[in-house]
C-alpha cells in the first residue's frame, strides 16, 4: 500500500499522462483493456469533447466521457493518473464522477405469470401470454405443409 500512497510503481505523480484506454480500464470503467480500445475505436471514448484513439494520453483535470453498452454515459474528471488496475476503493479515488443519473426503470409486470391456483391456462389464456411475450411470431395457422408438397 504504501506505493500508492507514495506515487510509486502504480501512480504517476509528475503531471504526465497515461493511455486512455488502460485509465478507463485501471480505475474499473471497463473490464479489459481491449474493450477500453474497442470502445475509443467505435468513437464511444471522448477525452475534452473530442473522440480519442486508445493511445491518446490523459492527464490529469480532464474530462473523460465514456457511453456504456445500454446507453449510460459515464463523465469523470481525472483527479489521479494510474498505471495499473488497482481495487474499487482506490480506482474510486482517482477521479470525481459527474455522471448524470440512471433514468429510472420502468415498472413493467412480468409476463405470463399467473395467480397461485388459478388451474391450467385455457387456449386462450396460453395464446395471450404468448403475443405478451412475443413469441408468437411464427408461422401461423395453416403454415404447415400438406402431405403432397
Amino acid at each position: 500500500m504504501a506505493s500508492e500512497t507514495s506515487g510509486g510503481a502504480n501512480t504517476d505523480s509528475s503531471g504526465g499522462s497515461v493511455r486512455v484506454d488502460s485509465w478507463i480500464w485501471s480505475v474499473r470503467l471497463v473490464k479489459t483493456r481491449s474493450m477500453g480500445a474497442a470502445a475509443c475505436k467505435g468513437g464511444h471514448v471522448r477525452v475534452n469533447g473530442e473522440r480519442v484513439k486508445p493511445a491518446y494520453g490523459v492527464h490529469v483535470g480532464d474530462e473523460v466521457r465514456l457511453r456504456q453498452a445500454g446507453g449510460r454515459e459515464r463523465v469523470v474528471v481525472v483527479k489521479r493518473v494510474i498505471r495499473k488496475r488497482v481495487g474499487a476503493p482506490v480506482a474510486v479515488e482517482c477521479y470525481v464522477d459527474n455522471s448524470p443519473p440512471p433514468p429510472p426503470r420502468a415498472a413493467v409486470a412480468p409476463a405470463g405469470v399467473r395467480d397461485r391456483g388459478a388451474g391450467r391456462p385455457t387456449k386462450r389464456d396460453r395464446r395471450e401470454m404468448e403475443r405478451l411475450r412475443g413469441a408468437g411470431t411464427g408461422p401461423g395457422p395453416g403454415a404447415r405443409p400438406g402431405p403432397g408438397m
